[in-house]
């Protein structure tokens, strides 16, 4: 028996045959063992998706807003290319192994659509990226242009206007679009014409142009980016005064209402106060003043004022419910129409109207798509709150504008609807606010204490998001929003609109007193809570894979269902340890090499900012401070006692890492003996300056020069793991990108 095999292979089974038959079996058990793990695998995906009773839509919306994701995270085509031809792949191979096998019928489906739908949102991206792009301008140009005015946009707060202008390349014969700012002085010296410069004017005039600029520093905003997708080749200001040579031919259009609506609300409202009211009504948030609206930013109330959910929300509510009551007082018509399609309707003409008066911007056109599908779903007598509806509402957004989903306020505003949704969604906040037998002070308490809860939750979710883009975010916003969305939805944006109604007869005087009121408690909630100690969060660049961390737990939160969403907290746990432990940059260098910060931590644990140039750009200085993780203002170097500034360089030494790192700084591009500059090169670890240096400058370490920063961008070190983080890390081959490296 010892001799006989495991399996026969023949009609022998002899001694010398043993051996060989013995040891071919091997590979057929292991397939075997690997086929038995692969049906195990099966199986408990087949009985987990067959037990969670989930709905499918809001998944293959997340899928699709991956896929698109996936095409800003890839760097190169091939890799683009690569993504859409494995995820077809994955779904032609679940189409072949499980054709008409019922026991794989969810994984099988769940495998189809997953890897059509995330191919479709590489494809559709890049597809919108080769239609709307364009390219940038190759170098900063001053040029005299005749161009066509195609939007204005008032801007008294920085007293400026800002042109998008139709101009043809003199050179290349291409038309392209450009941005420029006009300063109150040059219109001052138009000779009238500033009236003039309207939608649809030609107008001449000499103009100071420059490429979108890229990110300052790794994490900043990339302008870059959003004009390539605006089609933007380039951006810049006017020099001197402004030629009207064909003035618009029409004075009509909803830009013209909506400035004229706009100055009209901010001469019934006084202040700042009259700046919001006029953001409210038309959309137009250019005179808002600085303060004011980095006051609402620490206090977590900037979303009041960018026209989105809220304000299409509260006045398709009010239209909806006007028009209800109203038909509901004529009984021919009550008795031949229902109510709820005939108030659907006057709903949804009053969102379009108000989306396409305050701009039609693209988060206020994302709001009027869910509000629209909302309506459906009243007028149909389904349920109106449900993640569908959410999902449903960003598949639309993303089909049309898919590059929106790197931005915050796509990330921000169906985060915080899927938010609400979840939470309200859930068996025990439906028990919690369920209709009851008990007084109207225990009803109105529990009413209020959801609505605390509900902005906790919205807080909370959108910390990683603020946090991400921003790199600072209000602490206390869920305290003032409980107050202050209640103000503007029942008090201000009511009043705002009696106050325009009234004032067709004259009578709109005591409306707007009661505007003024709402709106200057709304800005006292903004700065008391902003003038907190510990208001404001700093944190520098999140990673990647932390914000992935974050999102992908609050998804599995949000969209399972029973025990299994709790799995969610998991990868949150993991994103947030992952934060906390993200080092802050020892020393930022912005795109030019202009702008240096370094980062000093006392014994105390207070950080201080050094700053090389005192800045006259608070957008320059801004990105320092944030990205250092810095609340206080910063310091010249050269009033640092531990620098050493001569006209030309600084030089500072700081420990870190358990080593002394000697960093040699450039002030300006004044011509220095090449000598010493080697000399001095020799002796230092990093040396970074805004000009070029000669191949004489060897550094130890680093040497960031005009050359090396007009490949690698911005850049941020850490002294103590000796990484440098740069801006072209995270480009690739995008077109928007015109740095070298890769």
């Amino acid at each position: 028996m010892s001799h006989t095999p495991l399996v026969p292979l023949g009609d022998r089974a002899d001694a010398s045959s043993a051996p060989e038959n013995v040891a071919l079996q091997r590979p057929w058990q292991r397939g075997a063992a690997l086929s038995s793990i692969a049906q195990n695998i099966g199986n408990r995906c087949e009985d987990f998706l067959s037990s969670a009773g989930f709905d499918r839509a809001p998944w293959l919306a997340v899928v699709f807003a991956g896929g698109i994701l996936a095409w800003f995270a890839l760097p190169r085509p091939w890799q683009w290319i690569a993504a859409i031809g494995l995820s077809a792949l994955l779904a032609i191979g679940a189409i072949a192994l499980w054709r008409g096998n019922d026991q794989r019928g969810r994984v099988s489906t769940a495998a189809i659509a997953c890897g059509l739908v995330f191919a479709a949102g590489i494809a559709i991206i890049w597809l919108r990226s080769e239609i709307v792009g364009a390219p940038a301008i190759e170098r900063p140009v001053v040029e005299r242009i005749n161009a066509y005015v195609l939007d204005r946009e008032d801007q008294p707060a920085q007293d400026r206007i800002r042109l998008i202008l139709a101009v043809r390349d003199a050179e290349a014969g291409e038309a392209r679009k450009i941005r420029i700012n006009v300063p109150m002085t040059s219109l001052d010296n138009s000779e009238g014409a500033g009236d003039q410069i309207l939608e649809g004017a030609v107008i001449r005039t000499r103009v100071r142009l420059m490429p979108p600029a890229s990110p300052m520093l790794p994490g900043s905003y990339d302008f870059a980016r959003a004009a390539w997708f605006k089609g933007f080749a380039a951006t810049g200001s006017v020099i001197g005064h402004i030629e009207v040579i064909e003035p618009a031919t029409s004075n009509t259009g909803l830009a013209l209402i909506q400035r004229s609506l706009s100055s009209h609300v901010r001469s019934r409202v006084d202040g700042s106060a009259g700046t919001i009211a006029a953001a409210f009504a038309s959309g137009d948030r250019g005179a808002i003043a600085e303060a004011d609206d980095e006051a609402m930013r620490d206090a977590g109330l900037t979303h009041l004022l960018s026209i989105s959910g809220l304000h299409v929300s509260a006045v398709i509510a009010a239209a909806y419910l006007i028009a209800l009551k109203l038909l509901a007082l004529f009984p021919p018509i009550a008795l031949r129409v229902r109510l709820p399609v005939a108030a659907a309707c006057a709903g949804a003409l009053t969102g379009i109207g108000y989306t396409l008066l305050t701009g039609a911007e693209v988060p206020t056109v994302r709001s009027c798509a869910a509000a629209m599908l909302v309506l459906i779903a009243l007028a149909l007598g389904r349920d109106a709150l449900s993640l569908r509806m959410v999902a449903a509402a960003a598949v639309f957004v993303l089909l049309l504008w898919p590059e929106s989903v790197v931005g915050p306020s796509f990330q921000m505003s169906f985060c915080a609807v899927l938010a609400i949704v979840a939470l309200h969604s859930s068996s025990v906040v439906r028990t919690f606010l369920s209709p009851r037998e008990e007084p109207w002070w225990r009803r109105s308490g529990r009413q209020i204490i959801m609505l605390f809860f509900t902005g906790l939750v919205i807080e909370i979710a959108l910390m990683p998001i603020v946090l991400f883009h921003f790199h600072r975010a209000g602490v206390y916003g869920a305290f003032a929003n409980v107050i202050a969305i209640p103000l503007v939805t029942f008090l201000s944006m009511p009043l705002i609109a009696l106050g325009l109604f009234l004032d067709i007869v004259g009578l709109g005087k005591p409306a707007w007193w009661l505007v003024q009121i709402s709106l200057d408690s709304l800005l006292a909630i903004a700065h008391f809570t902003s003038a907190q100690p510990g208001s404001v969060k700093l944190m520098p660049q999140m990673g990647f894979g932390t914000i992935s961390l974050f999102v992908g737990g609050s998804l599995w939160l949000a969209l399972w269902n029973g025990k299994p969403r709790f799995w969610g907290f998991v990868p949150i746990s993991a994103g947030a340890l992952s934060l906390f432990m993200t080092p802050i940059p020892d020393i930022l260098v912005g795109r030019e090499g202009r702008h240096v910060g370094v980062t000093l931590t006392h014994e105390s644990g207070e950080r201080q900012l050094l700053s090389l140039r005192d800045s006259r750009s608070s957008y320059s200085k801004d990105n320092l401070l944030e990205l250092a993780s810095v609340t206080g203002q910063p310091v010249s170097m050269e009033n640092w006692p531990g620098a050493q500034c001569s006209r030309e360089f600084c030089i500072l030494t700081i420990e870190r890492g358990g080593r002394a790192w000697v960093i040699m700084m450039a002030r300006n591009r004044d011509l220095v003996e090449e000598r010493a500059l080697a000399a001095a090169c020799e002796r230092s670890d990093i040396v970074i300056a805004d000009r070029f240096l000669p191949r004489s400058c060897s550094p130890k370490w680093l040497k960031a020069d005009r050359g090396y920063l007009q490949k690698s961008g911005g850049l941020a070190i850490n002294l103590t793991n000796q990484r440098v983080t740069s801006v072209s890390q995270k480009q690739g081959d995008h077109g928007w990108w015109r740095g070298e490296e890769r």
